[in-house]
């Protein structure tokens, strides 16, 4: 059953419910922690690893009871429904931390511990439910990267509150009641396109995989594989762009760390706007598969400028760069699994949405732990410790390191990867046919 255009938009409202917090996340944590909070470089370095395993535990097994739960509302509605409000207050108690490192590194460490994985679970959950939707309501390409466009472009202005605002904010109002905003902003964005969201083509009858087999059935789909070790390394390189910036801006550029709210919104503007040429230009005419490898290319060019720039507009055009590659990155992140849902509902009768979402974003959180080691490493190599009121003039050097290099390789690492994606071509035409002769089949 086709979606309608109110359906197509209901749905990418809700995104905003997963983005916001999630970026704000993955944009000020860390800062807000030890520039902040003034915990320990290697400290909060130990806590974001472990809340990446603890994620990448968490992710396949929410998956797994998300295919398998039956209730009146569905299968994966009821994690939205009555996970997001809960989801909203422990991503705003995060910023609500009442210790400080320099006197009291212990309870400061456990409080953003429990904090962060009370928060990650939460989030998993609801965000679990809502991508499991997209490959249901969704079946066919061009209403997939129509509803992907759509996502992508709401993504964007979460993008600006979640991961380009939090600084500025928080200088304006603090950094609780900022987190209290974007709290309340995630769940109405979340709740307002729940009407829209719809579960269809699902037998409640069927038997599901048990968790062993079903684990085993996705770890040997080299469909799945070659996606997800490429969408790890997208995480890799955006997550240490985003988490970066602000240090970047303050000790490699000597601006003001609020600047980054104005860097960000450009990379995000530019993301934005370059979603629907992605889509005409580049995704109506390769496949997902070629449309990510040219995205994954243009990164590793644009954030070239950020190691040699010594000026605003310099950075200014280096943002505009990533942001043009971003677009493509988020455009046909989960067009792509899409594509991996389908070809594995062909070989096992069963559509095991939320295994596959669950347990790409197992795998792709390890890009936070990757992230935090390269951070918890590179960066005291170069001086840098948050005990000390000034910097050396060395973490200036380290900062643009840490906004280039693991960026580039990451990239790389990710068109390797999809070089050996096997749904292209005739492979692909393959499933689509016989997917749709297996749903002629059900009808």
């Amino acid at each position: 059953m086709q979606t309608t255009n109110k359906q197509r938009w209901l749905y990418s409202i809700a995104n905003m419910g997963n983005v916001i917090p999630y970026q704000a996340v993955g944009a000020v944590i860390l800062y807000f922690y030890t520039d902040v909070k003034h915990l320990p470089a290697s400290w909060a370095a130990t806590v974001m690893t472990i809340y990446a395993f603890y994620n990448a535990i968490n992710n396949p097994l929410l998956g797994y009871f998300s295919d398998r739960t039956k209730t009146r509302w569905g299968r994966r509605i009821p994690y939205i429904m009555f996970g997001m409000l809960p989801n909203a207050i422990a991503f705003a108690l995060l910023f609500f931390a009442p210790f400080d490192g320099r006197e009291n590194p212990w309870a400061l460490t456990i409080y953003f511990s429990i904090g962060l994985i009370l928060w990650e679970g939460l989030a998993t959950a609801v965000a679990t439910g809502y991508y499991s939707l997209l490959p249901e309501m969704f079946r066919t390409y061009d209403e997939r990267t129509d509803v992907s466009a759509r996502m992508n472009i709401v993504q964007t202005i979460g993008l600006l509150i979640g991961a380009a605002l939090p600084t500025a904010l928080a200088g304006w109002l603090g950094w609780g009641p900022m987190a209290l905003i974007f709290a309340v902003i995630a769940a109405g964005c979340m709740y307002l396109g729940l009407p829209g969201m719809v579960e269809q083509g699902i037998d409640e009858d069927e038997e599901t995989l048990p968790l062993i087999p079903s684990l085993k059935a996705t770890f040997v789909n080299p469909s799945f594989l070659a996606v997800v070790l490429a969408q790890t390394m997208r995480f890799f390189a955006t997550n240490t762009l985003a988490s970066g910036m602000v240090f970047y801006m303050k000790y490699s550029m000597n601006l003001d760390p609020g600047m980054t709210s104005i860097v960000l919104a450009i990379a995000f503007v530019s993301a934005g706007l370059a979603m629907y040429p992605w889509r005409m230009l580049i995704a109506k005419r390769y496949c997902a598969r070629t449309t990510l490898m040219i995205a994954y290319g243009a990164m590793a060019i644009a954030v070239i400028p950020f190691y040699f720039v010594r000026t605003l507009p310099g950075v200014i055009i280096g943002t505009v760069l990533v942001g043009i590659a971003l677009a493509g990155l988020i455009f046909m992140g989960d067009v792509i699994l899409t594509e991996v849902i389908d070809e594995d509902e062909v070989k096992t009768g069963k559509r095991r949405s939320g295994m596959y979402f669950g347990t790409n974003s197992l795998i792709t959180t390890l890009s936070s732990a990757l992230v935090a080691v390269v951070f918890g490493i590179l960066m005291p190599a170069f001086g840098y410790d948050t005990a000390l009121d000034v910097q050396p003039e060395t973490v200036a050097t380290g900062f643009r390191v840490f906004m280039t290099i693991p960026a580039i390789i990451g990239s790389l690492l990710a068109v390797i990867a999809l070089w050996f994606y096997p749904l292209h071509g005739n492979r692909l035409e393959e499933v689509k046919a016989a997917l749709q002769a297996q749903s002629g089949n059900n009808a």
